[in-house]
């Protein structure tokens, strides 16, 4: 019986993604991470997204074996996996309508990485570990790494973790702020959806528009970037959860946000 490679389930308002090819580490072929971007594309009405992998390892990067991305299969098979398949994920996560947690248990590698780091939260456990191991086998970072590391973490930083190619443990990475926090293994699972159910219950329109304005404030100057929160607040003034936020302050209790 053939086993689903993601497995998509809904607690709440927390759409959950688990990569579930544990005998693989979850090295993912190009059609594992379209999937991703299928599901991150029909929310159906989930207010925060959870994505983690099964058994011992979040993801251990590209199914090296999986056709395109063979040792015999030529350069331009790759590049159209990465365009076709691996990209388009990245971009769905960074410009997903929701906030985005990540869960690593073991090897967040390659490709797998840089889904982790995409997130807007990166939950690891001791166990955990981040590399960008392409320059031990004469390849480059891809999955957007040289865009996302200098940001997380300088460049220094992210050309230790590239040229070096060397793995980066869950301590270190949250040392150098590449990721939230770090639990025991056995309570990853829970620390993670717990943090997703809390951003779910929040104002989901504001969350998702704090989530593309820095996304966008990287690549802006000040000006810039004060003219597009003065619109951003404008637009959000007009939410229900907005109104809501004002009456309960008014009334000195916790607000009930809906989402909308």
């Amino acid at each position: 019986m053939a086993v689903d490679q993601l497995l998509t389930e809904r607690r709440g308002d927390v759409l959950v993604l688990t990569l579930n090819r544990p005998e693989r580490l979850n090295a993912a072929p190009p059609s594992l991470f379209e999937d991703i971007a299928a599901a991150l594309a029909n929310l159906d009405g989930a207010r925060a997204v959870l994505i983690q992998g099964a058994g011992r390892a979040f993801c251990s990067g590209a199914d090296v074996g999986a056709g395109a991305l063979s040792a015999a299969a030529p350069g331009a098979a790759t590049h159209a996996a990465l365009t076709d398949s691996y990209n388009p994920a990245i971009l769905a996560v960074a410009e997903a309508r929701v906030p985005v947690v990540s869960a690593v248990r073991g090897a967040a590698a390659g490709i797998g990485c840089s889904l982790a780091l995409a997130a807007d939260f990166c939950v690891a456990s001791d166990s955990g570990y981040f590399l960008q191991a392409f320059v031990n086998i004469g390849l480059v970072p891809d999955g957007g790494a040289s865009w996302l590391l200098p940001r997380l973490i300088g460049r220094a930083r992210a050309a230790e973790m590239m040229l070096l190619g060397e793995r980066v443990p869950a301590a270190k990475a949250l040392d150098w702020g590449m990721i939230h926090k770090i639990v025991a293994d056995d309570a990853l699972e829970a620390e993670a959806f717990a943090l997703a159910q809390r951003l779910a219950a929040g104002p989901t329109v504001t969350l998702g528009t704090i989530r593309r304005g820095l996304h966008a404030a990287l690549e802006s100057d000040l000006a810039t970037a004060l003219a597009r929160e003065a619109d951003d607040q404008r637009a959000m003034r007009g939410t229900a959860d907005a109104m809501e936020g004002g009456m309960a302050f008014l009334q000195k209790r916790s607000p009930v946000f809906k989402g909308a």
